[in-house]
């Protein structure tokens, strides 16, 4: 361990905040068409002091509270750049270690609450319960209040896709018999309601009584399939073909949606035969993070083509466009960790303009971070983890190590925030109110709370101490994230 830095009173004034322009320094929610239950649940829960908030991210955000989006240059490029100038890093000098070296990897530097050790016991803690709430037919469980014993159904296609998803990033870290048999029987479900699609070599489905499908379902269901063809185990070959062929199918239909813009259409009307010309950006995010995984990570590359379109349309419709109106935007929020994976995606596989997406997921990064102040959100933001993650691959092969910093600070401080939420896990000793309720209800262990302690309202208002399915699932993608490529290993 290093002794904690010490900084000359200048040195301090100089290092505190380094500009974000790519430069070295000298590191669910739930879907938009899911129930008002789950949309409720991702408000931060401070609406009362929305006023006095915003007044302080002016001084937050530096310059780029300032900016004037639409005086901004036309050529997108240029106006990332703009931004991406206008976007200053914090240092967080009172966390730097004692004797750490200035430009020096920040997990080297950087006091950390987390470790392998603690993002371990979670993880086991988290996959265990993911496979607790499957249900017989191959899908899950939704919303738990473990206070009373009783369970809140709300079953939507995208909810039931992204639970599978779930499962497979976690078999994906660690491959066990428990989870293998989870995720094939989670695709069976899916597999059984697969019907043709609108297009030869489509596949979509056909989910009970719905009428509409939706464009997040096909693509969390491919997710789930690339998770599990990217698994480093023996698989049969015939099965392994089969999951292609599937796949392939699901991407195609993606492929269809894309609507001339370069965006995903958000649903398909399984009885006209025809999509909605309308986006949404979970949808857009969940379809362009399968379509990059697919391609670079399985060689799907007749996919590039359609991943470059939207890419370039996604990109600024989720930051220009949507910071023109608002530079806290919703549209943002509900892109941003999907966004920011399919641009890491993106980045590695130095497709077209790869700088440039490079950069918005910077921008993404620091977004999250100062404007949306992820670290002061009351409720549970595992999702912003997932992204942030992602965006810190991206300052890591930069070799920024001002964006590095400033990123794994805040992530850092989430996972560990976010642990302290998890019953049964271990920071949940942290936690005065689970220390004094200490459940011991099977279903609830390794599940993660929304909040910290309930809220009082009703679950149809606010979801807080109640545990979600959706909740568990993405702060287990965080934690396998994290593990795979953040925290280097125990000595």
């Amino acid at each position: 361990m290093f002794a904690r830095l010490s900084l000359l009173p200048t040195l301090l004034a100089a290092l505190l905040l380094v500009s974000g322009c790519g430069k070295k320094a000298e590191a669910p929610p739930a879907p938009d068409t899911s129930s008002k239950t789950a949309r409720a649940a991702d408000a931060d829960g401070a609406k009362k002091k929305k006023k006095k908030k915003k007044s302080k991210k002016g001084n937050s955000e530096g310059d780029f509270g300032k900016l004037d989006f639409k005086a901004l240059p036309k050529d997108f490029k240029e106006a990332i750049a703009v931004v991406r100038k206008s976007q200053t890093w914090n240092l967080h000098p009172k966390a730097q270690k004692d004797g750490a070296k200035a430009g020096a990897d920040p997990r080297e530097t950087l006091d950390l609450k987390m470790d392998r050790k603690l993002l371990e016991t979670s993880y086991d803690k988290g996959a265990a319960f993911l496979v607790n709430w499957q249900l017989p037919a191959g899908n899950f469980h939704y919303m738990y209040d473990w206070l009373d014993g009783t369970w809140v159904e709300d079953d939507h296609q995208v909810r039931q896709a992204g639970s599978l998803w779930g499962i497979a990033t976690c078999y994906r870290y660690k491959p066990t018999p428990e989870l293998k048999k989870a995720l094939d029987q989670g695709l069976k479900f899916w597999f059984d309601t697969s019907v043709p699609g609108p297009k030869d070599g489509t596949l979509m489905f056909a989910y009970g009584k719905d009428q509409w499908l939706h464009s997040g379902t096909v693509a969390l269901v491919a997710l789930a399939i690339i998770e599990y063809l990217a698994t480093d185990a023996p698989m049969d070959a015939a099965y392994k073909k089969e999951l292609n062929a599937k796949l392939d199918g699901y991407l195609a239909f993606l492929m269809f949606m894309q609507r001339d813009n370069g965006h995903i259409a958000d649903r398909f009307d399984t009885k006209a035969g025809k999509a909605r010309d309308r986006s949404s950006p979970y949808y857009d995010g969940e379809s362009l993070l399968a379509l990059t995984k697919a391609a670079r990570q399985l060689g799907k590359k007749e996919l590039v083509p359609t991943i470059e379109k939207a890419a370039r349309a996604m990109a600024e419709t989720y930051t220009i466009k949507a910071w023109a109106k608002d530079r806290d935007s919703k549209d943002t929020k509900g892109f941003f960790q999907w966004g920011s994976m399919s641009f890491a995606e993106y980045y590695q596989a130095k497709w077209s303009d790869y700088e440039l997406f490079g950069d918005v997921g910077l921008s993404l990064g620091w977004w999250m971070t100062h404007t949306h102040s992820t670290l002061k959100r009351r409720r549970n933001h595992a999702y912003a983890i997932e992204g942030l993650i992602a965006n810190w691959t991206i300052a890591n092969l930069k070799g920024d190590i001002a964006a590095q910093t400033d990123l794994l600070y805040t992530l850092d401080r989430s996972l560990h925030k976010l642990s302290t939420w998890q019953i049964g896990g271990p920071l949940a000793g942290e936690n005065k109110f689970l220390v004094k309720k200490n459940p011991t209800d099977k279903m609830a262990q390794g599940g993660v709370m929304n909040s910290e302690t309930p809220s009082g309202a009703d679950v149809k208002k606010d979801v807080s101490h109640q545990l979600r399915i959706d909740v568990t699932q993405h702060q287990m993608h965080s934690v396998t994230l994290a593990l795979e490529g953040v925290y280097p290993p125990l000595p």
